[in-house]
Order: structure tokens, then C-alpha cells, then sequence
């Protein structure tokens, strides 16, 4: 019988680990390398990225993606108590009361943009509180417990973080900048889905319609492989703007036939190894996809 979370005695005192774990370091390490490798992007070359510039958004992001992760764990503090995997956050064993974890997510947001506005520009500030207010209150106050769309809608708020480096750097958007949200915008779906399938059983029995859970596994698969497609039609736009050159373009044709077979292999035999591969690949692939085209364009001189 699970016991209400207002029952539970707090057994012992927060640290500074309690704290961390409310911003989902794990989470945020990849949402923050393509902020800063979009800072190189958007660089003509690297002496306009100073180390000054380079560590206020490296921190502000953070904070501000942090800020997102607390306020999502305050929320769903009700069904992350009854799966497994979540059942010992901060927020459902109330090692921090949740007054504090609201409290810790008000003072990072505040932070990021102070720190962010100051260091770099307005925009940039503005784009990560947009990030913030996307991911809380359209995926998961909105869309995810109600429908299996959640993920490709509000897997957008996922996109935000290179739109904050790119501006940061060059002070407005472009649409090179665009298209790397669009990159990571079409890459969300299957890299999430593939988790889904791992963990489809969580999902269920807390009533949180993923597509795994509500469509079953062959439509999942089909749709992963259907996204994939996409995400590297999009990768490749970059070349119609002339602004990359063969250093990305061989990189990203290696990193998409990986991608692709990774995910084609999970479609004929959608079981949990070839999931779990694809999963952590598709994380790998969006990492050295960014790291190669910041090279490509801002050490090479693309």
C-alpha cells in the first residue's frame, strides 16, 4: 500500500547531492553540450566565444534547465512515487519538502536570467526561460498525461538550449540557428521512444499514455524509424545554406547510416538489447553531430 507523500516522516536532512539531484545532471549534460557547441556554430572563429562568455552560459543554462527539471519533479511527484525508477527523488521522499524545491527552482531561474542577460544578452536569457516555460507547462503540465503526442510537441522545449548558445554569440537568430533546433526537434522522438519501450510497463500502470503504451510496440518501432528519416533529411539542410562544409557533411553521413541502421535494427527485432542500443546511441550521434559541425565552422573556418 503506498503510503501519501504528505505521511512520510523526513528521514533525514537535505545535502547539497539532494539538491543536485532535483536539476537532473544526467539529463542536462547533453541539452547543454549543444549549447555550447552551438556557441561555436555561431562563431565566424573561436577568439569571438571568450572563456568569460563560454562559462556564464555553460552556468546559466544549467541553471536555467535545472530550474525546469525541479519544478517537473514538483509536479509529478504523484507518479513518480509509484514507479520504481523515480521513486527516490528528493520531492517523493520529501527529503526536501517541496516549499524548498520551489523555492530552489525560483532562485535558479532568477539566476539564469541575471546571469545570462548580464553576461551575454537579453535574448539569450529570454530563450532559456522560454526552454523553461515550454518544457513545465506544455509537456508536462499539459500535454503528457493526456496524450501520445507529448514527446514530438513537447519535445521542443529539448530544442531550445542551441538556440541560447547561438544567440548568446551572435546576439539574434538565424536560420542556421533554427535548423539546429529543428535537429534536435526531429531527433527527440525516436531517441525518447526507444527509452519508452524500456520502461512502456512504468508508463502504464501509472497511466501516462507514451506511444509504446497506448499504439503497442510495431507502431512505436515504425515510428522511430519514420522520425529517424527525418532527423536526417534535417541534418542535412545545413549544406543548402552553404555554411558547412566536408568536415560535416562526412560526419554527418557516417553518424546518419548509424543512426539509421541502430534504429532499423530495433524495428525488425524490437526487443530490449536493440533498445536499449539504440537509445544510448542516439545520444552519441547527437553529441558528435554538434561537436563536428562546430568544428566544421568554427575551427575549420567553414
Amino acid at each position: 500500500m503506498n503510503v501519501p507523500l504528505a505521511a512520510k516522516a523526513v528521514p533525514i536532512r537535505a545535502t547539497w547531492r539532494d539538491y543536485l539531484a532535483l536539476t537532473k545532471p544526467r539529463i542536462i549534460s547533453l541539452l547543454l553540450f549543444t549549447t555550447l557547441t552551438a556557441m561555436f556554430v555561431a562563431a565566424d572563429r573561436l577568439h569571438k566565444v571568450t572563456p568569460l562568455l563560454f562559462l556564464a552560459v555553460a552556468l546559466g543554462g544549467y541553471m536555467a534547465a535545472g530550474a525546469a527539471n525541479t519544478l517537473n519533479m514538483i509536479y509529478d511527484r504523484d507518479i513518480d512515487e509509484l514507479m520504481k525508477r523515480t521513486a527516490k527523488r528528493p520531492t517523493v521522499t520529501q527529503i526536501i519538502p517541496v516549499s524548498h524545491a520551489l523555492v530552489f527552482a525560483i532562485v535558479l531561474a532568477a539566476g539564469s536570467v541575471a546571469l545570462l542577460w548580464s553576461a551575454a544578452n537579453l535574448l539569450t536569457a529570454l530563450l532559456a526561460m522560454a526552454g523553461l516555460a515550454f518544457y513545465v507547462m506544455v509537456y508536462t503540465m499539459l500535454l503528457k498525461r493526456r496524450t501520445r503526442h507529448n514527446i514530438v510537441i513537447g519535445g521542443a522545449a529539448g530544442a531550445f538550449p542551441p538556440l541560447v548558445g547561438w544567440a548568446a554569440v551572435a546576439g539574434h537568430l538565424s536560420p542556421m540557428a533554427w535548423l539546429l533546433f529543428g535537429i534536435i526537434f526531429m531527433w527527440t522522438p525516436a531517441h525518447f521512444w526507444a527509452l519508452a519501450l524500456l520502461i512502456k510497463d512504468d508508463y502504464s500502470e501509472v497511466g501516462i499514455p507514451m506511444l509504446p503504451v497506448v499504439r503497442g510496440e510495431k507502431v512505436t518501432v515504425t515510428q522511430i524509424v519514420g522520425y529517424t528519416v527525418l532527423t536526417i533529411v534535417t541534418t542535412l539542410l545545413p549544406l543548402t545554406l552553404h555554411t558547412t562544409g566536408a568536415v560535416y557533411l562526412i560526419a554527418a553521413s557516417i553518424l546518419n547510416t548509424a543512426f539509421l541502421v541502430y534504429n532499423l535494427k530495433l524495428y525488425f527485432k524490437p526487443e530490449r538489447p536493440q533498445a536499449m542500443a539504440a537509445f544510448h546511441f542516439s545520444m552519441i550521434y547527437l553529441a558528435l553531430l554538434f561537436l563536428m559541425l562546430a568544428i566544421d565552422r568554427s575551427i575549420l573556418g567553414a
